[in-house]
């Protein structure tokens, strides 16, 4: 059965790191991509970086320069490392992973771990 399991994040000054891991097990052949996502109360669940089929990870704007998104193939685990938190980082963080068509590149069923929260104080 395909699962993903999150640890880590927690409490944090604005200005400090914190980093998620997100362990994948169950998954096989086929292809996919994984990422993190967040929502933040009263807010809409955003993505936040994104590991490509291919290995190239993209992120969005707001992360840039201090969030780093990486992968352990070999023992199937997938990092958040987050620097310079700031309190608009605030939310719960969600790891996700994506079958994806292998023609298409289409996502055909996502997956989801159970969330984690991180808490930015001032």
């Amino acid at each position: 059965q395909e699962k993903l399991v999150q640890s880590g994040g927690g409490s944090v000054e604005a200005g400090g790191s914190l980093r998620l891991s997100c362990a994948a097990s169950g998954f096989t052949g086929s292809k996919y991509c994984m990422g993190w996502f967040r929502q933040a109360p009263g807010k809409e669940r955003e993505g936040v970086a994104l590991i490509h089929s291919t290995g190239e990870t993209t992120y969005v704007d707001f992360v840039k320069g201090r969030f780093t998104n990486s992968k352990h193939n070999a023992n199937k685990v997938m990092y958040l490392q987050m620097n310079s938190l700031q309190i608009e980082d605030m939310a719960m963080y969600y790891c996700a992973q994506a079958r994806l068509d292998t023609d298409t590149n289409i996502a055909r069923q996502n997956y989801w771990g159970q969330g984690t929260q991180v808490t930015v104080s001032t």
